[in-house]
């Protein structure tokens, strides 16, 4: 259960959700965690629960002056980086038709631009041998109506990751993306279905994953370990679909 002993570890989105359950499993195999979300409460919560192990920032991802607090409060607390999870995202489900100006650039803005300036600002951090993990998710391979932009925003990110994963190798540093099917969190609560409704909407989703259930968080959070952690040495460019098969069917 050490291994992660000693490692710093950053975590977009590390207040609630799957980023919280990355947190929490990280600081279980010894990290020190830093975890950035926007809202004060919520952070505050996280980190009481994660306990002395972790550092909080509240700040929005959107804004390139939270990216410049993240490294500037690595570099006085702790020296340097070993992993950087870019986790954090926001989905509008809407029929392209119906998408917003505004609406496309905040998820465009949360989703695929800060997570390339999020890497950027970090990069002068990580130490050699350390390790990059970007949260996409299925819906950027698998056809889901409503979900256009959203797909968009976490397609780019792949492709970051494999350019990325070139870039950075001869400071063998990994940078793997892991896609999460229909996994249950918070943010389900936020998609607009009454919570009479929601037993339903989940039977209805099961139906469609070959394992039978939704994800849980802590899935995520021991698929993330893998990849941020030594165990995955020699794999670097990788998605790894933690999906219960649902992009296959």
């Amino acid at each position: 259960m050490n291994r992660l002993t000693n490692k710093v570890a950053v975590i977009t989105g590390g207040n609630s959700g799957i980023g919280f359950a990355m947190a929490r499993v990280f600081v279980a195999e010894g990290a020190h965690v830093l975890i950035v979300g926007r809202r004060l409460a919520a952070v505050n919560a996280a980190v009481s629960e994660l306990g002395d192990r972790a550092t909080g920032l509240t700040g929005d991802l959107a804004d390139p002056a939270t990216h410049d607090r993240v490294a500037s409060l690595v570099e006085e607390r702790f020296g340097g980086l070993d992993i950087y999870v870019a986790n954090a995202g926001v989905n509008t489900i809407a029929r392209s038709d119906q998408v917003s100006l505004e609406a496309y650039d905040a998820q465009f803005a949360t989703n695929t631009r800060s997570v390339f300036f999020g890497v950027q600002k970090v990069a002068p951090q990580l130490r050699n041998g350390g390790a990059i993990l970007l949260t996409s998710s299925i819906a950027s391979s698998k056809v889901f109506e409503g979900h256009a932009a959203y797909a968009g925003s976490k397609a780019a990110i792949e492709a970051f990751a494999r350019s990325w994963a070139l870039e950075f190798k001869e400071r063998r540093i990994r940078v793997n993306v892991i896609s999460p099917g229909p996994v249950d969190t918070p943010i389900l609560s936020k998609l607009g279905i009454a919570v009479a409704d929601r037993p339903a909407f989940e039977t209805a989703v099961a139906e469609k994953i070959p394992l039978g259930r939704l994800g849980r968080a802590e899935e995520l959070a021991h698929a993330a370990l893998f990849l941020v952690s030594d165990e995955s040495s020699f794999v670097t460019g990788v998605n790894l679909h933690v999906d219960g098969g649902m992009s296959l069917a």
